[in-house]
């Protein structure tokens, strides 16, 4: 977030350093209020750039293994250009290289996933997939693996159908 900032006022800076220059050039005959104005659009664009290029960097950083299962796309009022091209505010990936599987039961798996924010702390959640029926459930306090490989004391959902988190889970079965 700080390293953003600093990118931002350096852009300020440069917009402003060019209008300079090009005044000093053209013997002061570009108007006054340019200067802050370049400026300011320079650090307005440099945000929006950073804003739709967080997805692909964050994305691209991922560790081998995390796999993107999700995105979000958000567009605001505030933000009338997200109209016309919403941005990736959130994603969710899921582990795979935590999978859990057990012999006796091989439709379901365990895996982490983990939810990613633009301006928020990553959070991760472990999760039990059920392949074969098409549900998964979130676990949360109580809940965990019996003596037999069963997954006990879950609040299983059924997941909609084409659902990307259990389309990742489930994936190669």
């Amino acid at each position: 977030m700080f390293l953003e900032l600093l990118g931002v006022i350096f852009a300020g800076v440069t917009g402003a350093l060019v209008v300079y220059a090009a005044n000093r050039a053209t013997g002061g005959r570009l108007p006054r209020w340019l200067m802050p104005a370049v400026a300011g659009l320079a650090m307005i664009g440099a945000t929006i750039s950073l804003e739709y290029s967080w997805y692909d960097r964050t994305a691209a950083a991922l560790p081998e293994g995390l796999v993107v299962a999700d995105t979000v796309e958000e567009r605001a009022l505030y933000r009338p250009w997200t109209y016309l091209v919403p941005y990736t505010d959130r994603f969710v990936a899921i582990d795979r290289t935590s999978l859990q599987t057990n012999p006796d039961r091989p439709g379901e798996r365990i895996a982490n996933i983990y939810f990613f924010g633009r301006w928020a702390p990553l959070r991760q959640l472990p999760v039990a997939f059920d392949c074969t029926q098409g549900r998964r459930a979130a676990l949360v306090e109580g809940a965990g693996i019996a003596a037999d490989g069963r997954i006990e004391g879950a609040d299983w959902m059924q997941a909609s159908p084409g659902d990307p988190l259990l389309a990742a889970a489930c994936a190669g079965t």
